[in-house]
């Protein structure tokens, strides 16, 4: 399984964020999944592929050139690809990639999720989406989508489509069950 990830470039206050990173790449190394991800060296980002890494797993990163050239590119990589734009990162990591998860992150963890999710929505990926919520990290956002679906913006199935796991074990198994 490819299993797209995006999360933060930073690390979080708690350190429960960087320990759910690093059991994930190790777990996703052990059931032999390769690592799709943003290609960055730092945060969460670097946390997760350098476990996979060291467990012998596979990684995949994608880059804009921009960010290769403030040095944040994950060297070390199996493979890393560079493109021109972050737009084109995102939509390379989906075809890339056979289920996606997401880790606690800011602005462009909340961007990639949602954009997938959107794209699910719209039959332009069929795989499944998963949030890691760690330390009940995404409980705010995931009450809000109730609201959305209460209000009518959301479909009850569009909300049922997303997994979500509290251990990366749980959510391993959840994304096995549907690909």
């Amino acid at each position: 399984m490819n299993i797209c990830v995006f999360c933060g470039s930073g690390t979080g206050r708690n350190p429960v964020y960087a320990d759910a990173a690093h059991a994930l790449g190790k777990l996703m190394a052990q059931h032999q999944s390769t690592l799709i991800y943003g290609g960055g060296n730092i945060g969460l980002m670097g946390i997760v592929a350098d476990a996979v890494m060291a467990d012998g797993g596979k990684v995949i990163g994608v880059i804009p050139d921009f960010l290769m050239q403030k040095e944040v590119g994950h060297k070390g990589l199996t493979q890393l690809e560079v493109v021109g734009s972050m737009h084109e990162r995102k939509r390379r990591m989906a075809d890339l990639a056979n289920a996606f998860v997401a880790l606690p992150g800011g602005w462009g963890t909340l961007d990639e999720l949602a954009e997938i999710l959107t794209w699910r929505q719209l039959g332009l990926v069929k795989a499944p989406v998963a949030i890691l919520n760690t330390n009940h990290y995404f409980d705010t956002l995931l009450k809000q989508m109730e609201v959305m679906v209460t209000e009518g913006f959301l479909s009850t199935q569009n909300l049922a489509d997303l997994l979500v796991a509290e251990t990366p074990e749980t959510l391993l198994s959840q994304l096995g069950a549907r690909t």
